[in-house]
């Protein structure tokens, strides 16, 4: 016999009330914890039939319901079914968002380098501070757990946690509930030792996987810091004398190629919190060795929610300011409105 909705929701409202408390769960209580508007009268004639179909037991007479492992059972491969079908409709969404962001931001690239007659470069937005949607535990093979994180922006991290004995589906939900219901919403350095401490301490026997959960959850947020920079009109540079000499035309197009010199550039751009949007370099003032005879614009562009990215000019000091800082501050109201429309 399948179970029906009503049936469903009334077994996961058991559960999910049994791991919070511990305690055996009664038709009156049920009737205040789903939204099925039904009577303690309906909702202990559900609880029989879950009973007799095996999904809950009463552990003593006149006592509350409490999960069988069938119960369980039904319960966490639920649960995962549902959150597999997040994480694969986020991938999705994910993958489809940035092959659309890669072709825009290329596109600025190059329309940005052939308007100004220098070199251009922009990066990816990253959202600083990112926080915690969700974690999922799940088993997947002896001795080993799947801990899938996933973190504002939609930036999902696997990874398999070694464990030293089989948990149980009841000590996986439990785990599953401390995680998220401590972490969820944080940011890494909202997460703090007394919090961890808190957590270890519930966790008890099992500390140690908060610990790893943990550690992968900053790795999670790190990964997201992984600059993309897309770079163009790099060939502009020989049009300017004082840039177009072998070896310094050699060094900056390595620079632009290599892309690992700009990481400095990007990170003094979007270190300044209170600027304008708009900075100026001018010869040694660039952090890039390689720039020292240029001149480099660069500005910080915001698509909400605390996106931020790079967009920069590079030229030689004689390039038309003017034009350049114009150019980028329109550029800069301009980029969220192609965002919305790549979206």
């Amino acid at each position: 016999m399948q179970l029906d909705e009503r049936k469903t929701k009334i077994l996961q409202a058991i559960i999910r009330n049994y791991l919070e408390t511990g305690e055996p769960v009664g038709s009156r209580t049920i009737s205040k914890y789903t939204d099925l508007n039904l009577s303690s009268a309906t909702i202990r004639n559900e609880m029989a039939d879950l009973e007799e179909m095996g999904y809950i037991l009463q552990p003593h007479t006149s006592a509350g319901r409490i999960p069988s492992d069938k119960g369980y059972r039904f319960y966490v491969d639920t649960m995962m079914e549902a959150k597999e079908r997040e994480v694969a409709e986020m991938k999705e969404m994910l993958i489809e968002r940035q092959d659309k962001m890669e072709q825009m931001l290329q596109q600025v690239a190059k329309v940005l380098a052939k308007d100004t007659q220098y070199a251009t470069l922009i990066t990816t937005p990253q959202n600083k501070g990112s926080k915690v949607k969700f974690v999922q535990l799940s088993r997947v093979a002896q001795g080993q757990i799947l801990a899938v994180i996933v973190v504002e922006g939609n930036v999902i991290k696997n990874n398999i946690l070694s464990v030293r004995e089989e948990l149980s589906d009841e000590t996986l939900l439990k785990l599953n509930i401390l995680l998220n219901t401590n972490l969820t919403g944080l940011s890494i350095a909202e997460i703090n030792l007394g919090m961890i401490a808190a957590m270890k301490q519930q966790a008890g026997i099992h500390s140690d996987i908060v610990s790893e959960v943990i550690d992968a959850v900053a790795e999670a947020i790190k990964a997201e810091d992984d600059l993309e920079i897309y770079t163009s009109g790099t060939n502009n540079i020989f049009r300017y004398p004082e840039l177009a000499d072998h070896q310094r035309a050699s060094e900056l197009i390595n620079t632009f190629e290599e892309k690992e010199l700009l990481n400095d550039l990007i990170q003094d751009t979007l270190s300044e919190e209170n600027n304008t949007g708009i900075q100026v370099y001018i010869g040694d003032e660039t952090p890039v060795k390689s720039m020292k005879d240029c001149s480099v614009v660069t500005a910080t562009y915001e698509l909400g929610e605390g996106m931020r990215g790079t967009i920069g000019i590079v030229g030689p000091k004689r390039m038309d300011y003017d034009k350049v800082v114009g150019t980028l501050k329109t550029l800069q109201s301009k980029l969220d409105e192609l965002y919305r429309d790549n979206s």
